[in-house]
């Protein structure tokens, strides 16, 4: 006869009535006295397995009944649909091996603490939430390389290792380099604009570093980040791509994630508002009468905070871009406005529902001497940037980028309370470990 055929719990429609072999962990377990409901996981779903004593062997039902939490097996049986579940499916079980042993498991069904579950996150990683985080997770990485290739678009890795800031020498985490002065990146544009002056259109995707002191929900010291850049690009030809991409990645989530949508409790019909673009676009100016109206103590040069950007982004069912920051709140490598010498051509992108910026984005100076003026009033030594000044001598061209924080994303698009929730392990101000 032959072996039952090796499935994922994820297939599971495709073998409605036919005896398969799946290998599980077991997340949790009922007993009815004459019936065994076990829940299981593989890493590509959780569904049951119900266990009948009088259908199987009496060392089967024994070994179901001593089953601990996390124990890993083989499993046989027969799938059914069950539409009371939330999966659809379940599998009629009919013989168990068991692989590994499990007793003691820390995270147990009942409630924990946020503190007690990051530090056991190499074990959270397992339950359903953070299974469902990192599915999405997964899919928006995918589909950002799907993006950005078929836009014509070839990925750079810029060096995590610098001698210099790109935004700010506060936030920089120095190390020693063999003798001299480095820092982890604390972004790769800068490299970004090198690449496209050579191949018009690139992005990175990598760990930035920011070691700014700061504990709220929407702050990690170790992060990822999407850093397109573009020549023979200006702004607005820029924001398109933006929105563009959000719209592509929050459609990619509806396409592949619903099953992790629904984990999450997350409705899908909230998702697709923002599918659909152009989105909205207020400037700067227009958003500082907008909180003033609304009795914000904000006065024009301010930069914006959680609240001033959550009541923004509250006013839109979309994403909304906001343009022409002041100059002072910005970093040096801003182009500035053609009308106007106190804001840059820039914009952040704002995510709805109390969310903030997930985006920053500007088109860049190309004048060597503007250039060069703005690393000194910024405090900057101008011998440290000038490989970056040079990109200004030799056939410079208008060209735009902009930033992406993945998790920041991922936070908005799964309707999480915290960053720490969108990182498999993640690094804060008071955590290093596991």
């Amino acid at each position: 006869m032959a072996e039952p055929e090796h499935i994922s719990i994820i297939d599971s429609p495709q073998h409605v009535d036919e005896e398969v072999r799946i290998g599980a962990w077991l997340t949790d377990k009922r007993s009815s006295g004459k019936i065994s409901f076990l829940q299981l996981r593989d890493g590509t779903a959780f569904f049951q397995g119900v266990v009948v004593k009088n259908a199987v062997s009496e060392s089967v039902w024994n070994i179901a009944k001593d089953l601990h939490q996390e124990a890993s097996f083989w499993v046989t049986g027969v799938i059914h649909e069950d539409k009371r579940s939330h999966f659809g499916y379940e599998i009629e079980v009919s013989n168990i091996e068991v692989v590994g042993e499990s007793e003691g498991y820390p995270i147990t069904p009942k409630e924990h603490g946020i503190e007690f579950l990051l530090d056991h996150r190499h074990l959270w990683l397992r339950s359903r939430r953070p299974f469902a985080i990192m599915h999405i997770r997964n899919e928006m990485i995918r589909a950002t390389y799907e993006f950005f290739n078929q836009e014509g678009f070839i990925k750079m890795d810029p060096p995590e290792i610098t001698d210099a800031a790109p935004e700010g020498t506060t936030e920089l985490f120095h190390i020693d380099y063999f003798d001299n002065d480095a820092y982890l990146s604390q972004s790769g544009q800068l490299y970004m604009e090198a690449g496209a002056m050579a191949y018009d259109k690139v992005f990175s995707f990598g760990p930035t570093f920011r070691a700014e002191k700061s504990k709220t929900r929407r702050h990690l010291t170790e992060f990822w980040m999407i850093e397109p850049e573009m020549a023979f690009m200006h702004q607005e030809e820029s924001l398109e791509i933006q929105e563009r991409y959000i719209a592509f990645l929050v459609q990619g989530v509806l396409d592949h994630c619903q099953y992790d949508l629904k984990l999450l409790d997350r409705d899908p019909k909230i998702l697709e508002r923002y599918t659909k673009t152009p989105y909205p676009r207020i400037t700067y100016d227009k958003a500082i009468e907008m909180l003033q109206g609304a009795d914000f103590n904000t006065k024009w040069g301010d930069d914006f905070g959680s609240p001033e950007e959550t009541y923004l982004s509250d006013q839109f069912e979309q994403p909304v871009f906001v343009l022409n920051y002041p100059k002072s709140i910005k970093p040096f490598y801003m182009k500035s406005h053609p009308t106007r010498d106190d804001v840059y051509l820039c914009a952040d992108l704002l995510a709805p529902e109390g969310y903030g910026e997930i985006v920053g984005g500007s088109e860049r100076e190309t004048d060597y001497a503007k250039l060069e003026q703005s690393i000194i009033d910024a405090g900057l030594d101008v011998n440290e940037y000038q490989w970056y000044l040079d990109l200004r001598k030799y056939g410079s061209v208008p060209h735009s980028g902009f930033g992406l924080g993945l998790e920041r994303a991922i936070t908005w698009i799964c309707h999480l309370d915290h960053l720490r929730e969108a990182i498999p392990f993640p690094r804060m101000i008071n955590r290093l470990k596991p």
